[in-house]
């Protein structure tokens, strides 16, 4: 596989991917910040998440859309998570620049058509799958006409997901 102009292969070394998601704290300058920092550690790429809330889920308040896990999240609406914890798209552009900028590769995990569409327009070079969006073979399909390197994360998939 080759994302921008690295060759991964079984003859490479490691390919380093920091994972910026919603690392920032609704800041831009933060987001930034990661991106240099994650160059600065060694890291080969920075991965993004290109979702809004209204294209990752609904604006319900039953329970099963409110989380209860055991985490600082509970009693919050998957939601109201969502677009706080979300990477504005406005955004995107200009960390694809400073990415570019620091030498460091910028993609990201779309999770609709609409993601892809912006996704595309910035040249994105590469494309991750997330693994709840495992079976999603829309969006699978959508992301491999870009012609663009596909991983495909299996963290939370299950062996018959998998298969």
């Amino acid at each position: 596989m080759k994302i921008d102009k690295v060759v991964i292969n079984d003859k490479s070394p490691c390919f380093i991917i920091a994972e910026l998601s919603g690392n920032h704290n609704g800041k831009i300058k933060n987001a930034i910040n990661a991106i240099k920092y994650a160059k600065k550690a060694g890291a080969d790429a920075i991965k993004l998440q290109t979702y809004t809330a209204d294209t990752l889920t609904f604006n319900c308040n039953n329970k099963y859309f409110r989380i209860n896990h055991g985490t600082i999240w509970d009693g919050t609406t998957l939601y109201k998570l969502y677009q706080k914890a979300h990477t504005p798209w406005e955004w995107h552009k200009e960390l694809f620049h400073v990415a570019r900028e620091e030498g460091i590769i910028c993609f990201s995990s779309p999770f609709d058509k609409s993601a892809i569409d912006l996704l595309e327009e910035l040249d994105c070079p590469a494309y991750k799958i997330a693994s709840p969006e495992i079976l999603d073979i829309h969006l699978i399909r959508d992301v491999a006409r870009t012609n663009k390197p596909v991983i495909i994360s299996t963290g939370i998939a299950t062996i018959s997901d998998i298969e």
